[in-house]
C-alpha cells in the first residue's frame, strides 16, 4: 500500500489527510485526517518544521509495516548538495524504511539537479519529483502511470482537496 499525505494550514491549526490505496488500481482502502491545534510557525527555508509534526500524527495512525511508499506535497532535498527537505525529513523519522516521494508543483532553482520534471497529460505545467528510499526513475513511472486526466494524478488531487475542506 501506498499513503498520500498533505497538510493545509487554517486559522486555527492544521489539517493533515492521508489517502492510503493500492495499485496497480489505485483503490482507496482508508482516508485518514488530522486535526492538529498546535502548529508551528512558518521559518523560511525550514518548512518542515511546520509540516513535518502534522505528516507524523497521519503517519502515527498507519501500520507502517504494510505500507511500500509515501507520497508527499513537496520535494525530498532543498537544494543540489543533497541537503533533506520535507520529504526526507520525513523519510528519516520512518527510520529510513518507508521510501518517501515528493510531488511539488513548484520548482526549486537549488535543487534542480535532485528532481525530475514531468509532465503528465496535456499539461504545459510540469510536476517536480524527487525520491529517497527508492531510484528516481521509479517514483517518476509510479507518478506518471497515476489516473487522472490533468497534471496532477487523481488521488494526489483528492488529498489536497480533503485538506482544504473546514
Amino acid at each position: 500500500m501506498i499513503i498520500a499525505i498533505d497538510v493545509d494550514y487554517k486559522t486555527d491549526g492544521a489539517k493533515a489527510v492521508g489517502i492510503l490505496f493500492s495499485l496497480p488500481d489505485e483503490t482507496i482502502h482508508e482516508t485518514i485526517i488530522e486535526h492538529i491545534d498546535d502548529v508551528n510557525n512558518y521559518e523560511s527555508g525550514k518548512f518542515y518544521k511546520r509540516e513535518l509534526p502534522c505528516l507524523q500524527q497521519v503517519m502515527n495512525q498507519v501500520e507502517q509495516e504494510k505500507l511500500s511508499a509515501v507520497i508527499v506535497d513537496g520535494h525530498v532535498y532543498v537544494n543540489n548538495s543533497g541537503e533533506f527537505g520535507l520529504g526526507a525529513k520525513l523519510w528519516e523519522t520512518l527510520d529510513q524504511k518507508i521510501p518517501v516521494i515528493g510531488v511539488a508543483k513548484n520548482s526549486f532553482e537549488s535543487n534542480k539537479q535532485m528532481v525530475r520534471e514531468i509532465f503528465r497529460s496535456q499539461s504545459k505545467k510540469p510536476l517536480y519529483i524527487s525520491s529517497i528510499g527508492v531510484p528516481l526513475d521509479e517514483a517518476v513511472s509510479l507518478v506518471l502511470n497515476m489516473t487522472g486526466q490533468y497534471r496532477m494524478p487523481d488521488i494526489l488531487k483528492k488529498v489536497d482537496t480533503i485538506s482544504k475542506q473546514p
